[in-house]
């Protein structure tokens, strides 16, 4: 049984305001390349319940399932949600040894964990910061490798773990680690509402919604069906979109201004504006897409201790560099003998050109 016939989701478009969390959630949907999304918000403003009505948007993505007699069958279905519980030990996340099987048959069977479940769908991890480090890693590992390896002894299995990260955070309870933060391509500060007007709608829409949620929900279906026609659509037209060299450069030197450290930075600003334009129906992107994504893509990239560092490593540098000009200065060695030239052309060493690459 898929999640969606479990759960009733409350409808994205009821989420009273939140523009941000709602676009971050559905350009990831669109582009799984930008890397996933963090919600950074303290409790009760609605992260979970945006998370859990991606339900209703989920585009159809084809799957390999494995048969009983050992051969692949591609299916065509709806994303699904997987979510990770906070309790999870590392076997229920990488995959471990299927006990009933032991007991019962006397023989030793790798089942797939949750990261292998999570092959093309969504993966939300809700408070992250409070998961077990050797959890958050093995999670990284997979997204970045796409797969997940689980082995118990002389046994090894492999199995693809290509996933949308999504996570959660409450930063009253401690953020996380530069590394796992660099990971995720969008960050979305979930902040209260402050207007009172909207929170006594938030309050209006939650009764309605707990009152009869099938007829709350009904108020939005058609709304809702025509963004996950959107979505199919974007998904579709992404493939086709460039990005116009100007924008590229436009970009880069967004980054470098902001003395950004993560090369991600900028994999996650374009990426996230090729999605803008595919939503947008349109094959190239436009400034305004850099524009309405530099925010989501580049806040919280900064890092004083890397400036600090660089600055640290260039003035030593520059020291190294004044003793050697004084020092050779000093010290010159005779000129060698003229060497008779070769009349075919000789090739640069590869040490020569690895010095030259960044010059």
């Amino acid at each position: 049984m898929h999640a969606a016939d479990e759960i009733q989701p409350f409808p994205l478009l009821a989420i009273v305001g939140q523009p941000e969390l709602k676009t971050a959630l559905v350009i990831t949907l669109i582009n799984p390349m930008v890397g996933g999304v963090l919600l950074s918000g303290p409790y009760g403003v609605g992260k979970t319940t945006a998370v859990r009505s991606l339900l209703d948007l989920m585009p159809v993505v084809e799957r390999e399932l494995w048969q009983d007699d050992g051969t692949i069958r591609t299916v065509r279905e709806p994303m699904r949600l997987i979510e990770l519980p906070l309790n999870a030990r590392i076997e229920d996340v990488v995959g471990g040894i299927n006990e009933r099987v032991a007991i019962e048959q006397q023989r030793v069977l790798l089942e797939e964990g949750i990261l292998a479940r999570a092959h093309r769908n969504l993966l939300y991890v809700d408070e992250i910061n409070l998961l077990e480090p050797h959890v958050i890693d093995v999670i990284l590992d997979a997204a970045a490798q796409g797969r997940t390896l689980v082995r118990r002894g002389p046994l090894v299995r492999l199995f693809p773990a290509q996933f949308v990260l999504v996570g959660s955070l409450n930063p009253e309870e401690g953020t996380l680690r530069p590394q796992i933060l660099d990971r995720f391509g969008l960050r979305v500060w979930v902040a209260p509402l402050s207007d009172a007007r909207e929170r006594l709608e938030v309050y209006r829409r939650a009764q309605l919604f707990r009152t009869d949620p099938h007829a709350f929900r009904a108020a939005y279906a058609e709304q809702t069906q025509l963004l996950r026609e959107e979505v199919e659509i974007a998904r579709e037209i992404l493939p086709h979109v460039q990005v116009p060299p100007l924008l590229e450069a436009l970009s880069l030197n967004l980054v470098q201004e902001l003395q950004i450290p993560s090369h991600r930075a900028e994999i996650a600003l374009l990426e996230a504006a090729r999605a803008r334009a595919a939503a947008d129906f349109r094959s190239v992107v436009g400034q305004d897409d850099i524009v309405r994504m530099a925010a989501l893509a580049l806040r919280q990239r900064r890092s004083t201790t890397i400036e600090a560092y660089a600055a640290q490593v260039q003035q030593e540098n520059e020291q190294v560099q004044a003793a050697l000009h004084k020092v050779t200065a000093q010290h010159s060695p005779p000129a060698a003998p003229e060497q008779p030239i070769r009349k075919r052309k000789q090739p640069r060493s590869t040490m020569r050109q690895l010095e030259q690459d960044g010059a």
